[in-house]
């Protein structure tokens, strides 16, 4: 039975993280291969007119690498030699140089701007990638040529640890099941065995 649900639950997550992944392919994001020194150009772009472009990293979008907007231009210090920008909002080409295996990850390409109601009102542009930093490789400083073979590992190496994280998850719970219920086992009273002494007893008695 729990096979079973393992299985079923392996495949939502296989199709939870195909939709996503062939939602980034629609939107324009691709795949980035570099090597360790190498350098790369995010080109951000948007249809409609911005007031701010942020260039975040991370799954969350948890780190700011680089903002701009009419008035200034702030560069995340661990950036600060490696990265140039050209172009006016909101396409804006942002280069990093010196690339190292730290600089492998997401990232996004958010824009911000004031509606007519002095709002902010937020929204991703296109031009957003996931960059892999290697120290070696033939398809280093190219383009991914087949982005749907790249998102497809993507989506295979989540289901996996997806799985290795469920399975640890279940083995904790039966090891917990087990550990519960055996002192539930020990406490069960043993079946009393009649004892017969004050009936020889007894018989002795007679007899004299």
């Amino acid at each position: 039975m729990s096979a079973v649900c393992l299985f079923i639950l392996i495949l939502c997550l296989y199709g939870t993280a195909k939709t996503a992944a062939g939602k980034a392919e629609a939107d324009g994001h691709g795949v980035e291969r570099r090597n360790v020194g190498k350098q790369v150009t995010i080109q951000c772009r948007s249809a409609s007119n911005q007031d701010m472009l942020y260039l975040k990293k991370g799954l969350n979008e948890e780190e700011d690498i680089y903002f701009t907007d009419s008035n200034k231009d702030t560069i995340n210090q661990r950036f600060t030699d490696r990265l140039q920008f050209h172009g006016k909002l909101p396409n804006v080409d942002i280069l990093i140089k010196n690339l190292t295996l730290n600089d492998t990850g997401p990232y996004w390409c958010v824009y911000k701007s004031t509606d007519q109601k002095y709002e902010l009102k937020t929204s991703r542009g296109s031009g957003s990638v996931l960059l892999v930093v290697t120290e070696s490789g033939s398809a280093a400083g190219q383009r991914s040529v087949c982005p749907e073979q790249s998102q497809g590992d993507l989506v295979l190496v989540s289901v996996v640890i997806c799985a290795a994280v469920l399975i640890v998850v279940l083995t904790v719970f039966l090891i917990w099941i087990i550990l519960k219920t055996k002192p539930l086992r020990s406490t069960v009273k043993k079946r009393q065995v009649p004892v017969n002494d004050v009936y020889e007893d007894m018989r002795g008695t007679i007899r004299r």
